[in-house]
């Protein structure tokens, strides 16, 4: 007893001589970084919110949409190919750090380079599957161009859930899978991939671990697939993983009890280090679907999100601030500053999360 009693008193000294080994100011630097923020502006200057927030906080990366939230007439970040080039390399320019530039574009209704506003059309994957190889690998080149050339370096795509539901609202109805059979979803992805690493563009596979048999949409609520999944729908993850075609994956706010009884997959140490780390043998980085969902905002606080996603594995926390009031980088980092002076957000966590971004930046 008086043994257990040592090692618990060990363990606790040093887990608080490692948290202390940090400043205040490294250890807001090494959250920053994990962090991927929306914001709202179509340039950028020194007095602007984003840019202190890059500059102060060596800030991970940010996710830039067309259309203002609120709305829909209004620009966000978006408006023509010249007004985007020139945002990503004012961006860029901030810190001496790599920023990681993100943007969904995915073909079809996802796409946030509109033809409307002077950027090419790119077909739903649905559309792009019966098409075959060629006309595949056609038209991903032409969207790794146009991404390269905008100066963006992550791309939110390819989808590879599979078509299990016919129902389904907000992949299959939307015409965002390349098929129902994992071969089919993996050919089709591994020509996205190959497409977008030629022009240096990071893709990001999604939405782990598998969002195409739900019967609803996490952006709006609850979703549970319990019943509906299939592990055929963690065949494409192991292809790319096995092959070392993968550097992120986007976790799915969607529940599945026979892998995590009370969790959403985004916030599940059983799915994001049991199954995908230690299972599947997944090393690069996990970002989180965005945070601010309903699946995830309605049923957690800020606390309580960033403390169960990051202690769960996930390495970068998305806060897109399209469905939510906008919320601040500092009340991010205070929150995650606080649980890991606490003990409550593992230290090696941040560590860990840290070594794996870079390991992901110096690939740009």
């Amino acid at each position: 007893m008086i043994k257990k009693l040592l090692l618990t008193c060990l363990i606790s000294t040093l887990l608080f001589a490692e948290q202390n080994t940090y400043t205040k100011e490294q250890l807001e630097k090494m959250i920053g970084k994990m962090v991927m923020l929306g914001f709202h502006g179509q340039k950028i200057d020194s007095d602007d919110k984003i840019y202190n927030d890059i500059k102060k906080y060596d800030l991970g990366g940010v996710i830039l949409f067309d259309k203002d939230p609120n709305d829909k007439k209004k620009i966000k970040n978006v408006k023509d190919p010249k007004q985007l080039a020139t945002l990503s390399s004012q961006l860029q320019a901030i810190n001496k750090s790599k920023l990681l530039i993100s943007i969904d574009q995915e073909g079809g209704i996802v796409q946030r380079l509109k033809e409307s506003k002077g950027f090419i059309n790119t077909p739903k994957a649905s559309v792009v599957a019966t098409k075959g190889e060629n006309y595949a690998k056609n038209t991903y080149s032409k969207l790794a161009k146009v991404l390269k050339n905008s100066g963006l370096n992550v791309n939110y795509a390819p989808v590879v859930d599979l078509s299990i539901n016919p129902n389904n609202p907000v992949i299959v109805k939307l015409g965002r899978s390349f098929g129902k059979s994992s071969k089919e979803v993996i050919k089709y992805a591994s020509i996205f991939t190959k497409e977008m690493k030629k022009e240096n563009i990071i893709s990001v596979l999604k939405h782990f671990p598998g969002h195409g048999s739900s019967q609803s949409d996490s952006h709006k609520g609850f979703v549970d697939i319990t019943k509906s999944w299939q592990k055929e729908e963690l065949e494409p993850y192991k292809y790319f993983i096995k092959n070392a075609l993968v550097d992120m994956i986007m976790s799915a706010h969607v529940v599945n009890k026979d892998l995590d009884y009370s969790l959403p997959a985004t916030l599940s140490w059983n799915i994001n280090t049991k199954l995908l780390r230690k299972e599947l043998g997944y090393k690069g980085v996990l970002i989180s679907d965005d945070l601010q969902m309903y699946a995830i905002s309605k049923h957690y606080s800020l606390d309580d999100t960033v403390k169960l996603a990051i202690n769960s594995g996930v390495d970068m926390l998305m806060f897109a601030n399209q469905l939510a009031k906008p919320i601040k980088l500092e009340t991010i980092i205070d929150s995650i500053y606080k649980q890991v002076r606490s003990g409550e957000i593992k230290m090696h966590r941040i560590k860990e999360a840290n070594r794996r971004i870079d390991v992901l930046k110096n690939k740009l």
